[in-house]
């Protein structure tokens, strides 16, 4: 049985009521950062932001402008966003010292939301939008979620095949995964990688260990998907196969997903939330939830 979600009330200094909170999955602790839409309104849904690898829930944060964030635009249309530490990282890196395989990390983040749907509204429900390997545990939970609940879905930064260049796997804390990870430093306002060491964390040894699998357990999952998926590639997205050819046969194994679409990023690169097209990037994926909404039978207040 899950244990009741436990919500912090520090705040933290940001530019739309953006507190730190602690969800509980089980015996596993699980910190990350909640925004809410203002007055106290009832949300129309909840956007569960997931970060990619070596990364913590302040990514989704605004590193450079809050006011571009996931965290203030979400709420700020009327949605409750909470942006998680995934299993192994943040509070979770103390009990899962080597951190979780995907597939558990997603059985360990339905835990943590049900068990914050029991004390919080939801709206019509979790919609999910993931960065990178992130963008795995999130497809892992919709496979486990198949017909019953998750609006959709908005994956960034994660395909199906490696690219010849990141087949050597480089950390991406450093062993040459720079140029992978950032593209041409152009993409990004100044300071931001300085910023950016303050996003960092080690990668857990149990997920670390399972990069090199990805493209034997994305077919395994996919035709499992029965919610709406939209996939962004950032125009100097260097870790992925993104010819046509690649993308639709990603695509091709959503068989079950009502709704998948495949966007183009332009001025983009790997890390999209903090970079120069966070905003735009953002704002296209609540109007992805809109369209998902539409899809539920909900509109918005006052249409």
């Amino acid at each position: 049985m899950t244990a009741p979600v436990s919500l912090s009330a520090s705040a933290t200094a940001a530019a739309f009521a953006v507190r730190a909170v602690t969800l509980h999955a089980g015996d596993v602790p699980l910190s990350g950062l909640l925004a809410e839409p203002e007055g106290g309104s009832e949300p129309r849904s909840v956007i569960v932001a997931v970060h990619g690898r070596g990364m913590c829930a302040d990514y989704f944060n605004g590193l450079t402008d809050p006011a571009d964030s996931l965290l203030t635009l979400g709420a700020r249309l009327g949605h409750t966003v909470l942006a998680l530490d995934r299993p192994g990282y943040g509070a979770s890196a103390g009990p899962l010292p080597d951190g979780q395989p995907l597939g558990e990390q997603a059985t360990t983040l339905h835990r943590a939301l049900a068990g914050f749907a029991r004390h919080h509204p939801t709206g019509s429900g979790f919609f999910v939008v993931a960065h990178s390997d992130g963008g795995k545990v999130a497809l892992h939970m919709a496979a486990q979620d198949a017909g019953s609940g998750l609006i959709g879905l908005d994956v960034n930064g994660c395909g199906w095949r490696y690219a010849p260049e990141a087949r050597h796997f480089p950390d991406t804390l450093g062993g040459g995964a720079s140029r992978l990870n950032w593209g041409p430093l152009h993409l990004y306002s100044p300071g931001t990688f300085r910023a950016s060491r303050a996003l960092l964390r080690p990668v857990p040894a149990r997920e670390a260990a399972q990069t090199a699998t990805w493209p034997v357990q994305y077919p395994r999952l996919a035709g499992r998907i029965t919610s709406p998926v939209r996939l962004t590639f950032a125009e100097h997205e260097l870790w992925w196969e993104l010819d046509d050819e690649a993308l639709a046969a990603m695509t091709g194994q959503l068989t079950a997903a009502p709704v998948v679409t495949v966007e183009r990023l332009s001025a983009a690169g790997h890390n999209i939330s903090i970079g120069r097209a966070a905003r735009a990037y953002h704002l296209r994926a609540l109007a992805f939830l809109e369209e998902c909404l539409r899809r539920a039978g909900d509109t918005p207040a006052g249409s």
